[in-house]
C-alpha cells in the first residue's frame, strides 16, 4: 500500500506524463474520435454565395437590409465514464507492472484527455460489487482526484462481476455516455448488460493482460493460486500439454469478451504488460476518424 507521499509524487507523475501524452500525440485524435450531441447555435453573420438558404436569418436580414445567415458549431461537451475493475487479479503481473499499474496509466490519460477538451469524466470502480463511485466532473483539480483515487483504492471484495458495475452505470446514467471498461475480462454472464449499455452509450472495453496470462513457463511443479477464490492447486508446467491447456484457457476466455463486445456493436481493445499501450490508444482514435 503506498504512503500519502508516495501517492502525492505518483499523482504528479502521471500528470506530467499524461499531460505530454494528451498534448503530443492525441491533440485533435480524442476531440475527433468521439462525436458531440448535436448542433448548436453560434451566431449571425453576412450571407455567403453558397451558404444553405434555410439557415439565413431572416429577422436579422430585414433589419439590415442585405441576407444574414444563422452559423452553427457542434456541441463538443461530452461525458466520459470509467469502469474500473479493481479484483484481484489486477495486482497480478509479471513484466514490467501489474495489471493494475497499466489500468491507472491508461485511465489517467483518458481522464487528461477528456478535461483537456472540457468534458466531462467519471469512476465507477469494481470488484464483484461496486468498489466507489466517483460523479462526472470537468476540470484538471478533479482528474487529479480519479488519480490519487485510482492508486490509493483498496477494494473490499476480491472477485470479478463485470454485470454489476454496467447495472450501476445503466441506472445511474441519463444521458449518452462514452463508457471505457478497463479490465482483464477474467468473467462471464455480462453480456445482457453489455448489450443494454451499449444501445445508449459508445461503449469501448480495454482488456488488460500480462505475458504469463498467455503462456505458463516451463518451471517444474508449481503451487498455483486463483487471486480472486483464494484455490490452490499443484501444476506440473514442465508438462507441455499442461501449458497447451493453460494457453487454450486464455484464448477461451479472449474470444468469449471479444464475441460479447462484437454482438454488442462495441470496440475491444487489447493491452499486453510491456506493451506500448499509447500506439494501441492512437490506433484506435484514429480508426474512429476514417
Amino acid at each position: 500500500m503506498l504512503t500519502t507521499a508516495e501517492i502525492v509524487k505518483k499523482v504528479r507523475e502521471l500528470e506530467i506524463k499524461s499531460k505530454k501524452l494528451t498534448h503530443d500525440l492525441f491533440t485533435g485524435e480524442y476531440h475527433s474520435a468521439f462525436k458531440g450531441k448535436g448542433m448548436s447555435f453560434k451566431e449571425v453573420r453576412e450571407y455567403y454565395a453558397g451558404d444553405d438558404v434555410r439557415f439565413i436569418d431572416w429577422n436579422v436580414s430585414a433589419r439590415f437590409g442585405y441576407p444574414f445567415s444563422k452559423v452553427f458549431e457542434e456541441e463538443r461537451e461530452l461525458t466520459v465514464m470509467l469502469l474500473i475493475d479493481v479484483s484481484a487479479s489486477s495486482l497480478f503481473g509479471t513484466v514490467s507492472a501489474r495489471k493494475k499499474d497499466i489500468i491507472t496509466e491508461v485511465a489517467a490519460v483518458l481522464s487528461f484527455s477528456a478535461v483537456n477538451n472540457a468534458d466531462k469524466v467519471g469512476v465507477i470502480f469494481f470488484s464483484d460489487q461496486i468498489e466507489g463511485f466517483i460523479p462526472p466532473k470537468k476540470g484538471r483539480q478533479h482528474a487529479l482526484y480519479i488519480v490519487r483515487e485510482l492508486l490509493a483504492k483498496q477494494p473490499k471484495n476480491k472477485g470479478t462481476q463485470l454485470h454489476k458495475a454496467l447495472q450501476f452505470f445503466n441506472s445511474t446514467s441519463r444521458q449518452a455516455n462514452i463508457v471505457f471498461v478497463l479490465s482483464d475480462f477474467l468473467d462471464a454472464n455480462y453480456s445482457d448488460t453489455l448489450r443494454v449499455a451499449a444501445r445508449k452509450h459508445d461503449l469501448i472495453g480495454i482488456k488488460i493482460y500480462d505475458k504469463m496470462d498467455v503462456q505458463l513457463p516451463d518451471a517444474g511443479i508449481m503451487l498455483v493460486k486463483d487471486a480472486e477464490n483464494g484455490q490452490t492447486r499443484w501444476v506440473d508446467s514442465s508438462s507441455k500439454s499442461v501449458r497447451e491447456q493453460y494457453q487454450q484457457e486464455f484464448f477461451r476466455v479472449t474470444a468469449y469478451s471479444a464475441d460479447i463486445f462484437k454482438k454488442a456493436g462495441c470496440d475491444l481493445l487489447h493491452i499486453r504488460s510491456g506493451e506500448d499501450y499509447v500506439k494501441v490508444l492512437q490506433r484506435f482514435f484514429l480508426s474512429r476518424n476514417r
